[in-house]
């Protein structure tokens, strides 16, 4: 299951957008991904809205160093609760975001849950922190629809190319999939499709996010 948000305050308008358009990103977003959302938790509620057992790791793709990971987990000595609020796994929390751009070049994401920031670069020359961190480093551009996002919900016909924007984080602390100690490692990158469209009257944010981990997974982890 996506993450998915309804909007609840409106943002600025949209610009039209040209791949290679020499203007900043923030001139030329193709969908309007600012103001303030909130989380609708329709599926997995078991492992989104409150912390699952111990164990409890089914749907995500662990390896046996993963399941070891996880197994050891103790919910009465944990003092890393803060690991679940990485970029791997913050946008499935069920959280309030704040987007808006914070420069011509940087989207930021503020959320309530963990009071986290992330900031989305659209500058390929950014210079990335000295040490891994939570949010880790993350580059943006402009693109087309993500996987499985419905061009009838993104108001484009059969024909149509609905537009997105892909997210790459890398530089990442060790953190938690799940608030149950379902373990990534600080060799995970993960790639975020935000795409938004207008269903029921509401408008919405769906994000897609690919985990990839060498040392946990053994696969994808897609949500």
């Amino acid at each position: 299951m996506r993450g998915i948000f309804i909007l609840l305050g409106f943002g600025v308008s949209v610009s039209v957008w040209a791949q290679d358009d020499p203007n900043p990103p923030r001139e030329v977003a193709p969908i309007d991904l600012t103001g303030y959302w909130v989380s609708v938790v329709t599926e997995d509620w078991r492992w989104r809205m409150v912390i699952p057992p111990k164990g409890d790791y089914i749907s995500v793709p662990l390896n046996d160093k993963g399941r070891r990971a996880a197994d050891t987990w103790n919910p009465e000595t944990d003092s890393n609760t803060c690991k679940s609020y990485g970029a791997a796994g913050i946008m499935r929390m069920p959280t309030r975001l704040h987007i808006f751009w914070q420069d011509d070049q940087t989207l930021r994401v503020d959320t309530d849950h963990g009071v986290q920031t992330r900031l989305l670069h659209f500058d390929p020359s950014f210079a990335a922190k000295p040490i891994p961190t939570l949010q880790g480093d993350s580059i943006a551009h402009w693109g087309e629809a993500s996987i499985g996002i419905d061009r009838r919900l993104a108001g484009e016909g059969a024909a149509g190319q609905a537009k997105t924007l892909k997210v790459v984080t890398s530089h990442l602390a060790p953190g938690y999939l799940r608030r149950n100690g379902v373990p990534y490692s600080e060799h995970t990158v993960v790639t975020e499709y935000f795409d938004r469209h207008s269903a029921y009257d509401e408008d919405w944010i769906t994000v897609t996010t690919i985990v990839r981990d060498p040392e946990y997974l053994t696969q994808e982890f897609i949500t």
